[in-house]
């Protein structure tokens, strides 16, 4: 900063020289309009200036491409273009100080011109900058963190990197920006923060109070994360919520449901409400009413029960297994037919597949049985109407 601030004295030096009483000679607040104007050209200039870095930094790390072995140093790359726009920015802050005159307190009185306090806070503003610039390129390491995590968290089975990951750079970032606040406001602005804690240790309790909701959305999102009752990308059923989970936050959990909403409940909810993981189960049940008429001979109703048993055993999809293998019976007696109820369990558990083998059954229920002049009933109602025989003596209508 001493080199900076020679050059900047020759410049001035040079520029008063050559001056004489030129218009660009004349004061403000102490400080001739020349020394503006190369405070804007510097200030502009640092703005071209990081643009330019910004710029080569990201196209270096473009011209990686998808090198394996170059991963680590474009996600480098990548994290520091951002940082390194606002650092040059902060140096452009603290050389721009340079150009301009400043006085002693004592002398401001006697007439116009900035002081030595705004000589100091134009240096904490710069060093404020440059603090940031650090800070926020930490805050952007995180990425690498999160590559390599879920590099790591991908090796197993399931989701959960996409529970866990998405937290664990939440919790980091939100270290960094309090530490780095602190950090700021204490070494560099020389805030008083002690004072500033005092006050929040103060406040404490109302704050926990008013906070109770969010402190027990927080535990359930512990809950969550410990007892594993669903991942992301599950399809959940949570009260009257069915969808699929699309995240897991400290606070809320994010549910795209089956008519395309997007639904937030909090996490506290959901650790106390009952949850139905539907992704895992291992097939789909289906159950049936098959109804004929009541006219239908015995002989023909069990031959509609061997036809639906046909027809269920040779579906692949079917599951045979023994204690899930297809239930078929003549099971009622009901107000308006006889009940043939049809049971059995779709597998793989794909719902789409359970509709087109739902379908493809259906299809050759109802071919067989038209086949078979089996008839299917719908719901009816005979009124019968008794009508005595007249005696004599009884009035007549």
């Amino acid at each position: 900063m001493p080199l900076v601030q020679s050059i900047a004295a020759q410049i001035c030096s040079g520029a008063v020289a050559g001056s004489g009483n030129h218009i660009l000679h004349y004061s403000l607040k102490g400080n001739e309009i020349w020394r503006y104007l190369i405070l804007l050209a510097v200030i502009s200039a640092t703005l071209v200036a990081g643009r330019l870095v910004r710029y080569f930094i990201e196209r270096s790390a473009a011209r990686l491409g998808a090198i394996e072995k170059a991963v680590l140093v474009k996600l480098f790359l990548l994290c520091l273009s951002r940082p390194a726009l606002v650092a040059v920015y902060a140096l452009g802050i603290s050389i721009s100080r340079a150009f301009m005159k400043f006085q002693p307190e004592e002398k401001v009185a006697e007439g116009p011109g900035f002081s030595r306090d705004v000589y100091n806070l134009w240096g904490q503003i710069g060093m404020a900058f440059f603090a940031i610039a650090v800070a926020y390129f930490v805050y952007r390491l995180v990425d690498i963190v999160e590559y390599y995590l879920r590099r790591w968290t991908s090796q197993g089975e399931g989701h959960m990197n996409d529970m866990l990951v998405p937290l664990i750079r939440k919790t980091l970032r939100v270290f960094i920006i309090v530490i780095s606040a602190l950090f700021i406001a204490d070494a560099v602005l020389k805030w008083e923060i002690t004072s500033v804690l005092a006050a929040a240790g103060v406040g404490g309790l109302a704050i926990a109070l008013a906070a109770q909701e969010t402190i027990a959305n927080f535990f359930g999102s512990i809950n969550i994360f410990a007892d594993r009752p669903f991942q992301v990308k599950d399809r959940i059923r949570v009260g009257s919520c069915d969808g699929t989970v699309e995240e897991v936050g400290f606070r809320s959990t994010r549910i795209r449901t089956l008519d395309g909403h997007l639904v937030t409940i909090p996490n506290s909810s959901i650790s106390k409400d009952m949850v139905e993981d539907i992704s895992a189960r291992p097939y789909i049940k289906r159950l049936a009413n098959i109804t004929i008429t009541y006219d239908t001979p015995p002989e023909k109703v069990e031959r509609a029960v061997q036809i639906i048993k046909e027809i269920l055993s040779q579906t692949e999809e079917v599951n045979r297994d023994p204690e899930l293998a297809p239930k078929v019976v003549f099971d009622d007696f009901k107000d308006w037919a006889l009940n043939i109820l049809v049971v059995y369990w779709v597998k793989p558990p794909d719902y789409g597949l359970f509709l087109e083998v739902s379908q493809r059954i259906n299809m050759s229920i109802l071919r067989q049985f038209n086949a078979e002049g089996i008839e299917f009933a719908f719901p009816t109602q005979t009124l019968y109407i008794h009508k005595p025989e007249a005696k004599e003596g009884d009035f007549q209508y």
